[in-house]
C-alpha cells in the first residue's frame, strides 16, 4: 500500500510566510515606482510656476496684483483663475510631500518587518532542519521499539540479584554417616539444605575467648584478627539457626608443651551448641602463627566437620572437603603489605637457584598412629638412585627391596649428591647449603627436610635469588607440613619464584588457585636437570610467574584477613553460592531538600552537523548481575588480577557470543547492522551492530565553582545519541547557586554531593551509574558529538581497556633513573586522560574498594594524578596499553577561571606519582601503544550513492 506523504505543520507555515512574503515585496515595488513618478511630475510642475522673465510668459503674468511690475505701462489686469491653480497645485505639492512622507516612513517599517521576516526564516530552517534530524531518530526509535516488544515477547526476563532466602529452623535430624570417616566428601558429609543458593551464605563463628581447648587457647592476636575480619564481613550472622557454617578456631601449641590428647580435644567438640552430634557444616580451623604450631587433630575422630590447617598426612587429608591453608605469619589485614614486598624488576637476581635445609631422618622415631607408614605409601615407580651425572634423570628404583629408612636415605643421599653438584658447576649463579650446622633448626620434621636459620637470615638469602628450590617430605605420606607452607610462604613473600621438587604435596588452596602459573613444580627424578630447566626460561616467563606468585601472596597468603577470605570464598565456590554483591556508592543530591533547580528557557544550541549518529531512545539501565553462579565457570577469577571476593553487577571480561548466534536464538538486546546484512553509514547510524547487545553510556562529569563553564557544557549534551544520565561531580563546598537554569538535554541530569573535594570522587562507584560504560568528561573538554559516538562504538569493542582522546606516556630517565610523565607530541603513548575518556563501572569499584588506599591517599595529597592512578589500574588487571581514538590531543577553554594543571607544580607531582604508584604495584605496569583507532571508511574513496560511518572522523 502506497502511503501519502502529509505536509508537515512546519513545511505549511514555512509555505504561508513565504506567500505573505512575495505580497509585501509587490507592495512595497508599487509604492516606490508611484512615489518616482509623482515626484518627477510635481519637479516638472514647480519649475514651470516659477516667475522668470521669459518673454514667452510675461503677458500671462503682466498685472498680477502685488506685483510691482504691474504698474508697468505695458500690464495688462491679471487672471483670478490662474492664481487659483497655482494655490492648488501648491496645496497638492504640499499634500503629495505628507504622502511621501508617509510612504517612506512605512517603507521603513515594511523594510524592518522584511528583516525581521528573513530572520524568522532562517531561524525556520534551522528548526527545520533540527526538525527533520529528530524525525530521523524519531523514526530510527520506532524501530528499535518494534524489536523490543517482539524481544520482550520472545525472551522471559534475565535474572538479577539474589533475594536472600534462610532456612528458619534448626534441624537435628540424623544424616547417614558414610562407610568412614576418611571418605568425606561435600555430597556425603554436608548439610546442603542450610544452604541454599540464595542464602547468601552465613557463617556463625564459635567466640575463640570462650570455646578454646583448656591449655592451648587460641593466640590473642589470632582471636583479634579473626573477631574483626567476621565483625565487618557480610557473611557473619548471630543466628546459628540460620547459619551454613559454623567456624571454630583452634589453639595452638607454645613451644616445648605437649598436645592435648584426642579424648579432650573431641570432648570439646561434642561440647559444641551446635555439633548435632556429628559436626555437619563445622569448620575446624587452625590459624598457624608460629613454628611452634602442631597439629591439635592426631588422631581425634572429627565427623562430618571439615579441617582447614597446613598440615596433613595422607590418611588425614579428605579430597575436595578438608582444606590446605598457609601459615598465618602475615599481620591482620592485607593492607599496606606492598610496602614489605620487593620490586619485580630486575627479573635475573643475583642467584638462580637458592636453598638451605637439612634432611631429618626417621631413625628411631615413627609418625603418629594416622600418619603410620605402610607398605601401600611407597609407588610401585619410587625414584631411584644410581650415579649423578650430567642432566640425566634419576632412574627408577624397586622400593619393595628396601626398608623404609634405607628408601629415604637412598633418595636423600641421591638429592644432595645432586645439589652438591650444582654448587660447583654453577658456582655463583647457585647457593646450596644442605647442613643447618652452626644456623641451627628452626623445625624439624621426621623425613622432612628442617628449616634453618631465623627468619631474616633465610629473607636475606631468598631474596637475592630468581628461584627459591623447596623439597618436598622424602616421606609421601606427609602430604603438607609446616616447613613446607614455610618455604612456600617464604619465597613467594620474597619474591622468588618457587620451584617445588616432588609431585605428592598439596599445595594451599590449591582448589581454586592454578599453581603452575606461579610456581615450577618437578617430579623427583627431574633433580639433576634442575638449573638446566631454569636456566631455559626467558626473561617473560620469570616475570610473569614472579607477578603471579606476587598476586597469589597478596590476595590469599599475606595476612589474616587474606586467609579467612579464600577459606570462605573456596567453601562457598563448592557450594555455587555468589559472592557478595559490590558496595554501590551513594549519590545524594547537591541541592538543599525541596529545592526545585530552575529550567534554562534560552535559544536553544545549534546542532553540530545534520548528520544523524543513533536512535533518538529513552534511557534505560544495562543489564545486571547476569552471571550470578556463572562467574567462576567462565571468568576464573581467582587466577585473574583482580577481585574474586565480589560480585559485581558486570565486568568488561565476560564472553562474547559467536557470530551466529545472535541470528539463531539469541537474539536478545542485539541490533545488527541493516539486520546483518551491513551496509554503509546510513545503515550504520540506526543500530549500534557490534559483537554485544545494544546499551548506552553515562556521563560523569567533576566540576568545582565552575558554574558557567558547567552549564555550557552541560548544554551540549543535548541530542546525544546513547546518552542515558549525566552525572555531575559537584566538589564545590557549597550547593550550586539558586539562580543557575539547568537544560533540558533529553536525559536526567543528576548532581551529586560529595564527602569532601577529592579526585577520586571521579571514579566512585555511584548507585545512579546503571550502565558498564562511563564516559569520564571534563567540564572544559569539548567534544563533537560524532566524536563521543565513536569514542562509545570503540569502547564497546574495547571493553577491558581505557578508550580516549588526549593521549599521554612515560619516559624513562636515564639520568635519574627513575619515569617522567611526559606530554609532548609522541608516536607512542601509555595513557590517555580520564578528562575525556571511556572506561567500565567495573573499574570504578576496583578503583574505589580493591586498589592500594596509599595509591588515593596520594592522589588526595597532590590533588592531582587521579587519571594517572586509573590508567595504572588498568593496565595491571588487563596487561594492555589504553586505546586512543581521533587527533586529539588536548583541550583548551579560554574562559575557564582557573585550572589545576595551571599550577606551576602541577608536572613534578605527576613524575612523583608515576615513580610512588610504580612502586606500590612492585613494576610499571604501562604499556606502550603506536596506534589510534579512526573510523573504517576514514579517507576512503567510495561512490556518491554510498555515505561514510561518520563524516569528519
Amino acid at each position: 500500500m502506497k502511503m501519502c506523504k502529509v505536509p508537515s505543520r512546519s513545511g505549511q507555515f514555512l509555505a504561508h510566510n513565504l506567500t505573505l512574503l512575495k505580497f509585501l515585496l509587490l507592495l512595497l515595488a508599487l509604492a516606490v515606482s508611484l512615489s518616482l513618478v509623482i515626484h518627477h511630475y510635481l519637479a516638472n510642475l514647480s519649475t514651470a510656476g516659477d516667475f522668470q522673465p521669459d518673454p514667452h510668459r510675461t503677458r500671462l503674468i503682466d498685472g498680477l496684483p502685488g506685483d510691482p511690475d504691474s504698474e508697468l505701462p505695458h500690464a495688462r489686469p491679471a487672471s483670478g483663475s490662474r492664481q487659483q491653480e497655482i494655490e492648488e497645485l501648491r496645496r497638492i505639492k504640499a499634500s503629495v510631500s505628507n504622502e511621501l512622507r508617509q510612504l517612506e516612513n512605512r517603507r521603513l517599517h515594511l523594510q524592518a518587518d522584511i528583516t525581521d521576516y528573513a530572520g524568522k526564516i532562517d531561524a525556520l530552517k534551522a528548526e527545520h532542519g533540527v526538525l527533520n534530524k529528530e524525525v530521523s531518530q524519531i523514526r530510527v526509535s520506532l524501530e528499535h521499539i518494534r524489536f523490543e516488544q517482539e524481544e520482550r515477547r520472545l525472551h522471559a526476563p534475565n535474572i538479577r540479584a539474589p533475594h536472600r532466602i534462610l532456612r528458619t529452623v534448626d534441624p537435628q535430624e540424623p544424616l547417614d554417616m558414610p562407610g568412614s570417616a576418611h571418605h568425606c566428601r561435600m555430597e556425603s558429609c554436608f548439610d546442603f539444605s542450610r544452604c541454599s543458593l540464595v542464602s547468601g551464605f552465613p557463617v556463625f563463628l564459635y567466640d575463640p575467648h570462650r570455646y578454646a581447648l583448656p591449655g592451648h587457647p587460641v593466640t590473642p592476636g589470632v582471636a583479634s584478627a579473626v573477631l574483626s575480619y567476621l565483625s565487618r564481613s557480610s557473611y557473619r550472622t548471630e543466628d546459628a539457626a540460620s547459619a551454613c557454617l559454623f567456624v571454630l578456631v583452634l589453639g595452638e601449641t607454645s613451644a616445648g608443651s605437649a598436645p592435648p590428647s584426642a579424648g579432650d580435644v573431641e570432648d570439646m567438640l561434642l561440647g559444641l551448641p551446635h555439633w548435632a552430634g556429628d559436626g555437619r557444616n563445622h569448620l575446624l580451623l587452625t590459624l598457624a602463627s608460629s613454628l611452634a604450631t602442631a597439629d591439635l587433630l592426631t588422631g581425634v575422630a572429627t565427623g562430618r566437620a571439615m579441617v582447614a590447617q597446613p598440615f596433613f598426612t595422607d590418611t588425614a587429608y579428605r579430597p575436595g572437603f578438608d582444606l590446605v591453608i598457609p601459615p598465618n605469619f602475615g599481620p591482620s589485614v592485607r593492607e599496606g603489605m606492598w610496602r614489605h614486598l620487593p620490586q619485580i624488576s630486575p627479573v635475573r637476581r643475583k642467584l638462580l637457584l637458592s636453598y638451605l635445609g637439612e634432611y631429618s631422618p626417621l631413625h628411631s622415631q615413627h609418625p603418629p598412629s594416622d600418619h603410620r607408614l605402610q607398605p601401600h605409601d611407597f609407588p610401585d615407580n619410587s625414584p631411584r638412585g644410581g650415579k649423578v651425572a650430567g642432566r640425566r634423570p634419576l632412574s627408577a628404583i624397586d622400593s619393595s627391596l628396601l626398608s623404609s629408612q634405607t628408601y629415604f636415605s637412598h633418595i636423600e643421599q641421591a638429592i644432595v649428591a645432586s645439589l652438591k653438584s650444582f654448587q660447583v658447576s654453577y658456582q655463583g649463579s647457585v647457593d646450596v647449603d644442605l647442613s643447618c650446622g652452626q644456623f641451627g633448626r628452626a623445625l624439624t620434621t621426621p623425613a622432612d627436610w628442617s628449616l634453618c636459620d631465623s627468619a631474616s637470615a633465610r629473607r636475606d638469602r631468598t631474596i637475592g635469588s630468581t628461584f627459591s628450590l623447596i623439597l618436598l617430605p622424602l616421606n609421601a605420606s606427609l602430604e603438607s607440613t609446616l616447613a613446607f607452607q614455610t618455604r612456600l610462604y617464604e619465597a613467594l613473600n620474597y619474591g622468588a619464584i618457587p620451584v617445588i621438587l616432588g609431585s605428592h604435596g598439596l599445595l594451599p588452596f590449591a582448589e581454586v588457585l592454578r599453581w603452575e602459573s606461579a610456581a615450577v613444580v618437578l617430579p623427583t627424578p627431574r633433580v639433576t636437570e634442575i638449573p638446566f630447566f631454569l636456566q631455559s626460561f626467558p626473561d617473560e616467563a620469570v616475570s610473569s610467574l614472579r607477578l603471579q606468585g606476587r598476586h597469589f601472596f597478596l590476595n590469599y597468603l599475606s595476612s589474616t584477613e587474606s586467609v579467612l577470605d579464600t577459606v570462605l570464598a573456596t567453601l562457598r565456590s563448592r557450594l555455587q553460592i555468589p559472592p557478595v554483591t559490590a558496595r554501590e556508592e551513594p549519590a545524594p543530591t547537591a541541592f538543599p531538600p525541596g529545592f526545585v533547580p530552575l529550567k534554562y528557557e534560552g535559544p536553544e544550541p545549534e546542532p553540530e552537523s545534520d548528520e544523524v549518529l543513533g536512535p533518538a531512545e529513552t534511557p534505560f539501565p544495562s543489564e545486571a548481575f547476569r552471571h550470578n553462579y556463572s562467574t567462576s565457570s567462565v571468568l576464573d577469577p581467582f587466577n585473574s588480577l583482580g577481585d574474586p571476593f565480589t560480585l559485581y553487577p558486570y565486568t568488561p571480561f565476560e564472553p562474547v557470543l559467536p557470530s551466529e548466534a545472535k541470528f539463531k536464538g539469541s537474539s536478545f538486546g542485539f541490533r545488527p547492522i541493516n539486520r546483518g546484512a551491513g551496509g554503509d553509514g546510513k545503515d550504520f547510524s540506526i543500530a549500534l551492530g557490534g559483537n554485544t547487545a545494544r546499551e548506552q553510556f553515562t556521563v560523569v562529569m567533576l566540576t568545582y565553582d565552575r558554574e558557567v563553564v558547567l552549564l555550557q557544557a552541560l548544554q551540549r549534551f543535548k541530542g546525544l545519541p546513547f546518552l542515558n544520565k549525566v552525572l555531575v561531580v559537584w566538589n564545590g563546598e557549597g550547593p550550586p547557586s539558586e539562580d543557575l537554569r539547568w537544560p533540558d538535554i533529553g536525559v536526567p541530569i543528576k548532581v551529586v554531593k560529595t564527602r569532601k573535594n577529592s579526585l577520586n570522587n571521579r571514579f566512585l562507584p555511584y548507585e545512579a551509574i546503571e550502565t558498564e560504560a562511563v564516559l569520564s568528561i571534563d567540564d572544559d573538554a569539548h567534544l563533537r558529538h560524532d566524536e563521543i559516538v565513536f569514542g562509545f562504538r570503540v569502547w564497546r569493542e574495547e571493553r577491558t581497556r581505557v578508550v580516549g582522546f588526549p593521549g599521554r606516556f612515560h619516559a624513562w630517565d636515564v639520568r635519574h633513573q627513575s619515569w617522567n610523565y611526559n606530554s609532548n607530541y609522541s608516536c607512542e603513548l601509555s595513557m590517555v586522560l580520564t578528562g575525556a575518556a571511556f572506561f567500565h563501572k567495573y573499574y570504578a569499584y576496583q578503583y574505589s574498594y580493591v586498589m592500594p588506599q596509599a595509591i588515593r591517599d596520594k592522589v588526595d595529597e597532590y590533588m592531582n594524578c587521579e587519571d594517572i592512578a586509573m590508567n595504572f589500574l588498568v593496565a595491571h588487571i588487563t596487561r594492555k596499553p589504553p586505546v586512543k581514538v581521533t587527533s586529539r590531543w588536548t583541550f583548551r577553554c579560554p574562559g575557564c577561571p582557573s585550572t589545576l594543571s595551571s599550577n606551576s607544580s602541577h608536572f613534578e607531582e605527576r613524575h612523583r606519582c608515576i615513580n610512588f604508584f610504580s612502586q606500590v604495584y612492585g613494576y610499571m605496569p604501562l604499556l606502550y601503544t603506536q596506534y589510534r583507532v579512526d573510523s573504517v571508511l576514514f579517507k576512503t574513496r567510495i561512490s556518491h550513492d554510498k555515505t561514510k560511518c561518520f563524516k569528519y572522523i
